[in-house]
């Protein structure tokens, strides 16, 4: 039996010509922009890319023309495809190539007839993995394609995930004592109306932090003061909070370590905005030390946390 396995991802700019591509999809993603009027929601979609095209491609330029995830996203599956020699392993993006109709028609050309689906998003949330998995199961249906199918989403639990979160941290660290800085876990925020609708994101992302804080203290790793922040927010309305803006002002000790908690593939949101833009504020707040750790991209235990989720779907 042909055997695939098979991630998804919101996507990211390959390009600077993908950048409109990219915006485009997602906020007319009616998971994103939550109005129930496709034309009330395409207005908007068009409004906020007017306004932020042109600083999302300065943004990526300064890149290098594309974003981080695209390359991120290519040597974890090549650690996998190591791993599964005997599967096909690819990737599917929510907003840029490849998409999936055109991914789950070649596997489908290729005969395979059993699937395991992992989104790449630890923590369930509407606007991204029932944003991806919709998307998914669109395009089965279009393709008349339907193999057997094993899905894995809040993964935030696994041990071995969590271990490699730790590794990362410690990776960061380096050989000074942890006692001297705070552990920032900064999470992408969400409008508050999402979480009030009852998206599980947030509960989920402090649940994680609650995992991670008990594993440190078992580890006898221990850190000056640990906190949960929010980044990405954008416009008006309420968000989640703390933010990180206002969480780094708040902060007496001027030694900290971030770790980007609901990604697993660095991109944008950590190469540029907490490496570029977050290091700035900090700056500017007299921080002695700012570290932002690594996404778990293609680290070992995280190729080792993704086995353990295939080979629990074992036919």
């Amino acid at each position: 039996m042909q055997k695939a396995i098979i991630f998804l991802n919101m996507g990211a700019p390959r390009n600077l010509d993908e950048v409109e591509v990219f915006l485009s999809n997602m906020f007319n993603d009616r998971n994103i922009i939550t109005v129930k009027s496709n034309m009330l929601r395409a207005y908007i979609a068009s409004s906020i890319i007017r306004k932020r095209r042109e600083e999302a491609r300065e943004n990526y330029a300064k890149l290098g023309g594309a974003s981080p995830l695209v390359a991120q996203t290519e040597k974890l599956l090549a650690k996998v495809r190591e791993a599964y020699p005997d599967r096909y392993v690819l990737n599917i993006m929510r907003y840029t190539p490849p998409f999936a109709f055109e991914e789950l028609k070649w596997l489908q050309l290729k005969g395979v007839e059993e699937v395991t689906v992992i989104p790449l998003y630890p923590h369930y949330s509407t606007t991204t993995t029932r944003s991806s998995l919709q998307d998914f199961h669109s395009a089965l249906e279009e393709a008349n394609f339907a193999p057997k199918m094993h899905i894995h989403t809040r993964f935030y639990k696994n041990e071995t995930y969590n271990r490699a979160i730790i590794a990362r941290i410690l990776e960061a660290l380096g050989t000074d004592d942890p006692h001297d800085f705070d552990l920032i876990f900064s999470a992408h925020s969400l409008p508050q109306k999402i979480i009030d609708a009852g998206d599980t994101y947030q509960k989920e992302i402090i649940e994680n932090v609650n995992i991670l804080q008990h594993m440190l203290h078992r580890q006898k790793i221990h850190f000056k003061n640990i906190h949960l922040a929010y980044q990405s927010r954008v416009g008006p309305q309420k968000w989640l909070d703390p933010s990180l803006d206002d969480k780094l002002k708040e902060l007496r000790n001027k030694k900290v370590i971030l770790y980007p908690i609901s990604f697993t593939l660095d991109n944008s949101e950590t190469d540029f905005e907490l490496e570029v833009e977050y290091r700035e504020v900090a700056e500017e707040l007299g921080f002695e030390e700012y570290r932002v750790a690594k996404c778990l991209n293609d680290a070992p235990l995280f190729v080792e946390a993704i086995r353990e989720m295939v080979d629990e779907c074992k036919s």
